[in-house]
């Protein structure tokens, strides 16, 4: 930050004191009894040394642009040598020949925003308005916890690459999440970039992690535990989203701020609006009877226009975390950890599974029992095509029935010739024959 000793008057006096600044003069210098008194360089014009009534040394430079004068404190001493700022007052002497301000210079730098206003714009203008709660959550998180700590003082315009770079680096352990992070600092200084903040982007040019991407579904027996755990969670309002989330696989923040007004139980019918939706369309998703089922129930017990009210009922849900992990743990699809706490062991219990998994267990399940792709996309809510082909090894089934086909050719042949006594399918049957038996000969020896 600029000194506070920063003036535009220089108020020098005609008593100036000279001296010849070294580490052994400024080393030797005594406090005044009050105020401050200043020693000037008798080489370098301007250049002082400046000593309070409380000890505090600083080297200075006095010098005047434009009609008026301007003290500048160079460094506090003995941060910085008398030989250094000896060299420092005359790299400043030379801006000040070339007409520049050093003084200007210094209070404009420190008038520019830091990384934590950045973070607040992003929150303000870009996050809050266009992005979904639970992702502006996710920012919200990665800024406080990694971010922030690590590059919140430091100004914009001085955040380089190698800044950027360290960071990400110090995240290897968890790639997927190390990437996620540049990919919010990539935004963030795009953005910046937009405001006229700086002229370039620091993340530019970062390699990413590789990433193995998580192609986690249940099982249809861990389905059941799942659902003889929702049955017994004392939350039923919890469970019946978690319920929801399974049948439907829609997202979790699409059943968490839902409305009763959305839906037509007697079509069967969930209308999403296009501000609930990651794609930011309208769409119109069939229910099945299962889920129907559900929704009549809740609707017995409804008490405002949310499925899923808040606690204090003017608002709705908006995480599933505490319940999810209750439900895990009883279905058997947590691990328990033991975390030493400052006066005993805690407990803990990790999530083998998130929830967004439900949502790749549902697809998951109907790509294999034959749907096609396109009508699991379009239950999904995918508007691009190779959004849903994450799931198309799934879909073998057309293949595994033409390979079957050529196979059956091929053994209907080989039979045929055995049949017919085709002598040189009885040779090579013979051969066959011979070589398993002298590999078992050989192997029992």
């Amino acid at each position: 930050m600029p000194f506070a000793s920063d003036t535009g008057r220089t108020q020098e006096g005609t008593g100036k004191v000279k001296i010849n600044i070294t580490e052994k003069t400024v080393k030797a210098l005594k406090a005044p009894d009050s105020g401050n008194q200043i020693y000037y360089d008798r080489e370098v014009r301007g250049l002082g040394v400046r000593i309070t009534s409380n000890g505090a040394v600083s080297f200075i430079l006095n010098y005047s642009l434009g009609g008026r004068e301007r003290r500048y404190t160079i460094a506090r001493y003995p941060e910085k040598s008398a030989i250094w700022a000896r060299a420092e007052a005359l790299r400043l002497r030379s801006k000040v020949h070339d007409g520049i301000d050093p003084l200007e210079e210094r209070q404009k730098t420190y008038s520019e925003p830091t990384v934590h206003d950045l973070a607040h714009d992003y929150l303000e203008r870009h996050a809050r308005p266009h992005k979904r709660r639970g992702s502006v959550r996710n920012d919200e998180q990665m800024l406080n916890n990694i971010v922030l700590p690590k590059l919140g003082d430091l100004r914009v315009s001085r955040v380089g690459r190698r800044d950027v770079e360290k960071l990400h680096a110090s995240l290897k352990a968890t790639p997927y999440h190390a990437n996620r992070v540049l990919s919010l600092l990539s935004k963030m200084f795009s953005l910046c970039h937009e405001w006229g903040w700086r002229a370039d982007t620091p993340t530019k040019g970062i390699p990413r992690f590789h990433e193995d991407k998580r192609e986690l579904w249940l099982t249809t027996e861990q389905l059941e535990n799942l659902k003889r755990a929702l049955a017994e969670y004392p939350d039923q309002n919890a469970a019946d989203a978690l319920r929801l989330l399974i049948l439907t696989g829609a997202r979790e923040g699409e059943v968490l701020s839902a409305e009763w007004e959305q839906f037509d139980l007697k079509r069967g019918v969930w209308t999403k609006p296009s501000h609930h939706t990651k794609q930011k369309k309208i769409e119109h998703v069939p229910l099945s009877r299962v889920a129907l089922d559900v929704l009549t129930r809740m609707e017995k017990a409804k008490t405002g226009p949310y499925l899923f009210p808040g606690r204090l009922h003017n608002g709705h849900r908006v995480t599933l975390r505490r319940c999810w992990v209750q439900v895990l743990k009883a279905a058997g699809l947590a691990t328990e950890e033991r975390i030493q706490g400052k006066r005993r062991v805690l407990v803990r219990y990790r999530p083998r599974v998130r929830i967004h998994d439900l949502r790749h267990t549902y697809a998951s399940h109907l790509v294999s029992a034959g749907q096609s792709l396109h009508i699991v996309g379009k239950l999904l809510g995918h508007t691009q095509p190779q959004t849903t082909h994450r799931y198309a090894h799934l879909a073998d089934g057309a293949l595994r029935d033409a390979t079957n086909q050529f196979s059956g050719i091929f053994e209907s042949r080989e039979a045929e010739k055995l049949r017919n006594g085709d002598p040189e399918s009885v040779i090579e049957g013979n051969r066959h024959r011979i070589d398993l038996q002298q590999s078992s000969l050989m192997l029992s020896k």
